[in-house]
């Protein structure tokens, strides 16, 4: 029978700021167990709001005592999944997302963002989070409703990459800070490690695509996931599925090379599930794909294309 987990939000759960694949997992779980996970908003001391007061004392002691890497992102886990080998494709279906904390921050910082050159007023805010309401309250009165995600969805990086940083998403997963990525989605991420080393963080309460100011509503959330091992995939690439959506997704430097990988990778997709050649998908991927910008400021930039199922 499966097994239900849960992962507190305490330092010795997370690391601040890296990926890699020598670090001891916080929890072991059996392939198709269930995982409740707490996670802190990005940034540091700096990024907190002026009453001290509405700070949670486990946020707070993060912040204190642990070692940041080279990103800004606390990160739960890993998570060993047994059975998980190089090869194999982690399932990670995303069950449920909330947000944990009744504020977030939005900022301005320097040299991020798409436009950086143009706006060096640097400034943070701190919306205010209505949970019970499902919306968030700029400074300037706009609500905005609620749609919380982890930014970050992962498993360890291959080990002769060592310690990667953990702003640029890459073929392990990572800060995808795609928005689809929220409940009722499955995402499949290819392994590199025994146990396949699961890890989520970088909570966001609502996000739009592009993220362009460099940061979504910052802020803590909790997730529940299935981990489920799959030995009949062999995926080398994230991918993902809605009950209604096929989701490629493309990563690269260049949005242009992004675009080009999330459209090979949904033509191999369809391909795979159908009997249609490379130039039929290719042609049903133009009529009834979605691309879209999933973000454009953690370095390699992101594109999603959704197509929908009942067109397979």
């Amino acid at each position: 029978m499966p097994r239900h987990h849960e992962i507190p939000a305490t330092t010795e759960n997370m690391v601040w700021g890296y990926l890699d694949s020598t670090t001891k997992p916080v929890l072991r779980v059996a392939s198709g167990d269930t995982v409740t996970l707490h996670s802190f908003p990005a940034g540091g001391p700096e990024s907190l709001p002026p009453d001290a007061s509405i700070v949670p004392a486990d946020y707070r002691t993060a912040l204190d005592t642990m070692s940041q890497g080279p990103g800004p992102h606390f990160i739960t886990g890993p998570v060993h999944v047994e059975g998980a080998m190089p090869g194999d494709v982690l399932q990670i279906d995303i069950l449920e997302v909330k947000t944990r904390m009744d504020w977030g921050f939005v900022a301005i910082l320097p040299l991020l963002g798409t436009l950086p050159d143009e706006f060096t007023d640097y400034e943070t805010i701190h919306p205010t989070i209505d949970a019970e309401r499902g919306v968030c309250t700029m400074p300037w009165g706009t609500e905005i409703p609620l749609d919380p995600f982890f930014g970050i969805i992962s498993v360890a990086p291959p080990p002769a990459w060592g310690r990667c940083g953990s702003p640029v998403p890459r073929s392990f997963g990572g800060n995808m800070d795609n928005k689809e990525l929220k409940p009722g989605t499955t995402l499949y991420l290819p392994v590199y490690n025994e146990g396949a080393l699961f890890y989520a963080g970088d909570g966001h309460g609502v996000q739009g695509d592009g993220e362009v100011c460099i940061t979504a509503l910052e802020t803590g959330v909790t997730g529940t996931f299935r981990l489920t091992v799959r030995k009949d995939l062999g995926f080398t690439w994230p991918f993902a599925e809605t009950e209604d959506h096929l989701m490629s997704i493309g990563l690269d430097e260049d949005l242009d090379d992004a675009v080009k990988q999330a459209v090979r990778e949904m033509v191999a997709h369809v391909c795979s599930r159908t009997n249609l050649t490379r130039n039929q998908a290719y042609m049903l991927c133009s009529l009834a794909g979605n691309l879209r910008v999933t973000q454009m400021v953690d370095g390699n930039k992101g594109i999603h294309m959704l197509l929908a199922k009942s067109l397979l």
